[in-house]
């Protein structure tokens, strides 16, 4: 206050400016008082966060390990599932590499027996074949035959009719 009245303040003056002063730093006190916290309770503080903190992070860790658990049992399940899935599937496989060999020993057995009745079939035609061949050589040696005794008679008849023309003549 004195140093306000010396600068030119009058004593009213100074001591309204010094109360006025007075009340805003205890307000502002008081304000700051009840923002800040103590020592003792931030200390508090960290500590129920550091507890919390670590109830969490072994309840995660605890949920990882359930989870995994849980990951393997199900990865062993769906693993059982694709290796019956495969054994059903070679199973299939084997069965219907069977058939197809079934089906394809009987059309080979068909396809034999088909080829044999045809060779059958060729032979009997040969036969027929070698038959009528046989006849037409057995007529054509008969024909053959005719017609070597017509032309002997011919001839014999020609020879004899020219003998006696020579004859007749000479």
């Amino acid at each position: 206050m004195v140093r306000l009245q010396s600068e030119g303040f009058s004593p009213q003056q100074s001591q309204a400016i010094v109360t006025s002063v007075t009340s805003v730093l205890a307000s502002s006190t008081s304000s700051l008082l009840t923002t800040m916290v103590t020592k003792a309770e931030q200390d508090r503080t960290l500590y129920m966060y550091k507890v919390d903190f670590a109830q969490l992070k072994s309840e995660l860790q605890m949920l990882e390990k359930t989870d995994y658990s849980m990951l393997r049992a199900e990865n062993e399940r769906l693993q059982g599932e694709v290796n019956k899935l495969k054994q059903r599937l070679r199973e299939e496989i084997t069965r219907t590499q069977a058939g197809v060999r079934l089906d394809m020993s009987l059309e080979k057995g068909r396809a034999r027996d088909e080829q044999a009745q045809h060779e059958i079939k060729i032979r009997e035609t040969d036969a027929r074949i070698e038959n009528e061949i046989s006849g037409l050589r057995t007529q054509m040696e008969s024909i053959k035959f005719s017609i070597l005794q017509y032309m002997v008679g011919t001839i014999t008849g020609t020879g004899a009719l020219i003998l006696a023309y020579l004859r007749m003549i000479m």
